[in-house]
């Protein structure tokens, strides 16, 4: 791959969706070509399994069906957008990938991680971010941002979210050098600065 593959991982409300916009606002300016997109998402079929997979309707899923769900979304994200940009030479910034369903259905639900890690490597062909920017920040307050409208995984319970922080930071400890935790500050353009530094230092 020609390209850089940046991501952005870390639990309920974090602030990826702000901070990983504001990195490809800045990266735009710096004259590089990026491509933004999320997890689930970004795709017409991959945008119809995020709506399945988040609503809160959906109460009898079962974590298997999840983890799946999970997979097939990204695995049509990636071969539409990541895999062709990449290819090209650009910069993609992705709002999760592989480390979320690690997280949540590994750490969060007990699936297994070493199938997780098989299906994982099967669905994104191998491709694997250059830097994972893990934005972290205490449980009960990033669910307090969440209060108002919640999904079928922000109802989960405070032990669940709780266990996928945990399981973020084991994923850290397995490559600390690619996996790079931002503590998340109340001033979005400090923690956006912090980004920046290390973004800085993986792409120029």
């Amino acid at each position: 791959m020609k390209g850089k593959f940046i991501t952005f991982e870390g639990s309920e409300g974090c602030g990826k969706s702000t901070q990983s916009k504001l990195l490809y606002e800045y990266l735009q300016a710096k004259g590089c070509k990026v491509t933004y997109l999320r997890e689930p998402g970004a795709t017409k079929i991959s945008e119809k399994i995020r709506d399945i997979l988040l609503d809160a309707k959906n109460d009898g899923m079962s974590v298997t069906c999840e983890m799946l769900l999970y997979m097939a979304a990204r695995a049509q994200i990636v071969e539409e957008i990541i895999k062709p940009a990449l290819n090209k030479g650009g910069i993609v910034i992705c709002d999760r990938y592989l480390e979320s369903t690690l997280a949540y259905q590994g750490y969060g639900l007990g699936i297994d991680i070493g199938v997780i890690k098989a299906v994982g490597k099967f669905v994104t062909q191998g491709i694997m971010p250059d830097l994972t920017i893990l934005l972290d920040v205490p449980v009960k307050q990033g669910l307090g941002y969440r209060e108002n409208s919640k999904d079928r995984i922000e109802q989960r319970s405070l032990a669940y979210h709780n266990r996928v922080r945990r399981g973020y930071f084991k994923l850290v400890k397995l490559e600390p050098e690619r996996i790079r935790i931002v503590k998340v500050d109340e001033d979005k353009e400090i923690t956006q600065g912090r980004i920046r530094e290390l973004v800085d230092k993986y792409v120029f």
